[in-house]
């Protein structure tokens, strides 16, 4: 069935009289017949689903205005009107915007705050009786996973449609692409999964593609009008008329969307011809989605299949055995982890199990923040491994992505314990064929605990396509059918059940010499019989080349090309190839560390630097400043994201930090200042928090005035400062006119600055226009052109 949405609510409600900087939720308690005729409009031209005026009525949002106490009356009011206005002709679906905070840690919003702000709108609006919750214009898979699970849990019956914002890269800001968010979203329970906001249809059509290919749920979409631009008034416009806008709706049908509607520059017109030309069309057969094991990161997907190359699972970051690393965990330091994490990852592992299993901790807490922390530096998909179930759910709860739990068995206590954990959070799980009576002997009745983990889970909720086999590996001078067994098992699981498989290898050859070559011999058998994701040390050469050799002998490796390359390159083990900050000269080994996010060292070799005599301004400009170069490249290219650059900023500012303790001259060395604020009328600030940021820690001295600033307000403070530039943003085109009136008073005012402009609305047609001197489409951006015109080399 083909449902249609309204479609844009802030333009109209400014038509029907929403002054500026005003909240525009009041308007469902002062003047609730604008709003209602506004819904009706839309009904009238076609759409079958309205959207409540609530999409910034969360406590967050409304706390801007002082009337973050009216929450639960404002959502309530906007459900009425729009069940007054629909009369049955229609259904409701409740608008839920962002906070317009990054969770933690991209930003400074716990995810419990998070939670609980979605929490309660979402059970208001569910009170009032909105027919659906729509979560829409997110750009944070962090921040719609905290959404999706306090819908749920505030009103479970109610439908969730999950709506993200992508770039014109195909992806959200912070990095999330349309394959890894359908996984992600699907699996954590969104009933309609989609797009809305930021991009025209045309640009819309290969995302919504991508979606429908990656999920069974419906997908919806919403597009702008077009792209905008700037007419000759200088004014922002969104180009696509009704009848261009509508002509699209058939081919975002064909890519596979069933709710379509309009979002920003869109009218009841736009929505009209999008209904006229749908008429007629019947809804698309989708290819049946093959039930195959999906992992997904923040900004990567990682798929686990007979079909595919065999996937690594590094097992380096595990204290058993290790003292140090155990030591380390027990004294609060996740140094060697996120080392481990980064070069396992390197050497070739595509996912990453996370053991916190130190005695005398907290290892909830452990969990938590070694979740966040790697999930912050490398993109592979994470296995949650712990038997204790506070902390596999405080993990789950704190990764932005969909993880593989390590492990379930078939014990009472772990089935009852873990299962509702793997539905609640969308895991899938690692099936361990251990039973109340120990492990199993033969292969026959591993297959038999397996089959009772699976039809466990099945009756949890959990599907095909959510499961991994551990065959279970004993050691063979202690059982000499233990090999043998193991290879039946594999087999068993593949002719059988038809899962992919896995098993940590090295306990096969405990107590025997020669142990990488039992290792390596056992590692080839078990592929040949089914293994697929084989949990190992990515760093061991011997295995590496086994599974280059095995992967050509099996047909992964075409005619065995990639393997003649690695032999005729003589190649080594990948852990050599990864370059220790301890090998590196001082300035090498500080840009590194910034590169790579390590905030925990870096303070350490800033001191090492200065005490083999290099200078501050040495320190500055051939490590900090050289690394964030680099950092911007790869931003740009698509090679780095948001979260890394972000956590590669708070690096490079503790190094700053430091210098200037050390060398108070050197706080001379800030590279100017810079008066930065979110214009009049706008309360949006995430890319404006994200821009000073960066400004601050590449040395300028910062003044933010935040956000929904007046234009009198930013010229006094950049006269006051003498700044050398004025950042300003805007997120609204209905707010972009007043960067004019900035830079019209800035000059009135005889103000030297250089002015950059920035925001989601702003172009460069739009900064020309207004007379700024440059225009940055992101926060990397913005650095390297405040340097450009400071002259700063």
């Amino acid at each position: 069935m083909i449902h249609i949405f309204d479609g844009a609510m802030g333009t109209m409600l400014q038509a029907g009289g929403l002054k500026p900087g005003a909240c525009p939720e009041l308007m469902n308690l002062e003047h609730p017949d604008v709003v209602k005729g506004i819904h009706r409009a839309y009904i009238d031209a076609g759409s079958t689903i309205i959207e409540t005026n609530t999409f910034g009525a969360s406590s967050l949002k409304l706390a801007h205005y002082g009337l973050q106490d009216r929450m639960a009356e404002i959502n309530a009011a906007a459900v009425k009107i729009a069940r007054e206005a629909a009369d049955g002709r229609a259904k409701v679906a409740g608008s839920i915007g962002p906070t317009g905070r990054f969770v933690f840690p991209l930003g400074d919003l716990d995810f419990e705050e998070a939670y609980q702000c979605f929490f309660d709108q979402a059970r208001a609006l569910a009170e009032a009786g909105a027919d659906y919750l729509l979560f829409e214009t997110c750009i944070d898979i962090q921040e719609m996973r905290a959404a999706v699970l306090a819908a749920k849990d505030a009103a479970p019956d109610i439908p969730i449609i999950c709506q993200l914002s992508y770039s014109e890269d195909g992806r959200t800001v912070t990095g999330t692409d349309p394959r890894s968010a359908a996984i992600i979203l699907e699996a954590l329970g969104a009933d309609i999964i989609g797009v809305n906001c930021s991009l025209g249809p045309e640009q819309l059509v290969p995302i919504v593609r991508t979606l429908a290919q990656n999920c069974s749920v419906p997908v919806s979409v919403q597009p702008n009008a077009g792209m905008p631009h700037l007419d000759e008034n200088g004014e922002t416009v969104f180009p696509m008329d009704a009848a261009s806008f509508g002509s699209w709706a058939p081919k975002l049908l064909e890519a596979g969307a069933t709710w379509l509607g309009g979002c920003c520059g869109t009218t009841p017109e736009h929505i009209r011809a999008m209904a006229e030309a749908l008429k007629g069309c019947s809804e698309p057969a989708r290819q049946p989605r093959q039930p195959k094991l999906w992992l997904a990161s923040r900004s990567k997907s990682v798929c686990v299949d007979r079909s595919l190359p065999t996937v690594l699972i590094g097992e380096r970051i595990n204290p058993t055995g290790r003292k140090k690393l155990a030591a380390e965990i027990r004294d609060g330091s996740l140094l060697s982890v996120k080392k481990e994490a980064v070069n396992q990852v390197k050497a070739g592992a595509a996912l990453l199990d996370v053991n916190m299993g130190v005695g005398g901790i907290d290892q909830a807490a452990a969990m938590k923040k070694a979740v966040s922390e790697i999930a912050q530096l490398t993109d592979a998909p994470l296995v949650i491994d712990t038997s204790d179930a506070k902390a596999l759910e405080a993990g789950l709860r704190a990764y932005p992505g969909r993880a593989l739990i390590n492990s379930v068995s078939a014990e009472d206590a772990r089935i009852a314990e873990f299962l509702p954990l793997a539905r609640k959070y969308g895991a899938a799980i690692l099936c361990l064929p251990i039973t109340e009576d120990g492990v199993p002997k033969t292969a026959e009745a591993r297959l038999d605990a397996v089959r009772f983990i699976i039809q466990s889970a099945k009756k949890q909720g959990l599907r095909d396509g959510d499961f991994l086999l551990d065959a279970l590996v004993m050691t063979v001078s202690a059982d000499v059918h233990a090999c043998q067994e193991v290879l039946r098992t594999l087999q068993l699981y593949r002719s059988e059940l038809g899962y992919p498989s896995t098993m940590g290898l090295s306990n096969i050859s405990f107590g025997l010499p020669n142990r990488p070559l039992i290792n390596s011999t056992f590692f080839a058998m078990s592929l040949a019989c089914g293994l697929d994701a084989p949990i190992m040390n990515p760093y061991d050469e011997s295995m590496q080349r086994a599974l280059k050799a095995s992967a050509a002998l099996l047909g992964h490796d075409p005619n065995g090309l990639a393997f003649s390359k690695d032999e005729a390159n003589l190649s080594v083990p990948k852990k050599a190839a990864v370059a220790k900050t301890s090998d590196l000269d001082p300035l090498s080994a500080i840009k590194q560390a910034v590169i790579e996010g390590e905030k925990d060292e870096i303070v350490g070799l800033v001191e090492k630097a200065l005490r083999e005599g290099f200078d501050s301004n040495e320190i500055t400009e051939k490590a900090l400043t050289a690394a964030m170069t680099d950092i911007g490249e790869d931003f740009g290219s698509g090679r780095m994201f948001l979260p890394q650059v972000l956590l590669s900023a708070e690096t490079m500012r503790a190094a700053f930090n430091r210098l200037k303790e050390l060398i108070p001259a050197s706080a001379k060395a800030d590279k100017g200042t810079v008066v930065i604020a979110t214009v009049k009328g706008d309360v949006h600030d995430l890319g404006k928090n994200i821009t000073g940021a960066l400004l601050a820690n590449s040395g300028f001295r910062l003044i933010d005035l935040g956000k929904d600033v007046d234009a009198a307000e930013i010229v006094k403070a950049a006269m006051e400062n003498k700044a050398d530039i004025v950042g300003l943003c805007a997120l609204m085109t209905t707010t972009m006119v007043q960067i004019d009136k900035v830079i019209e008073q800035l000059k009135e005012a005889g103000c030297p600055a250089k002015v950059m402009v920035g925001g989601a609305a702003v172009t460069q047609d739009y900064a020309d226009h207004a007379g700024a001197d440059a225009y940055a489409s992101d926060g990397v951006k913005a650095v390297k052109l405040a340097k450009d015109m400071l002259g700063i080399r």
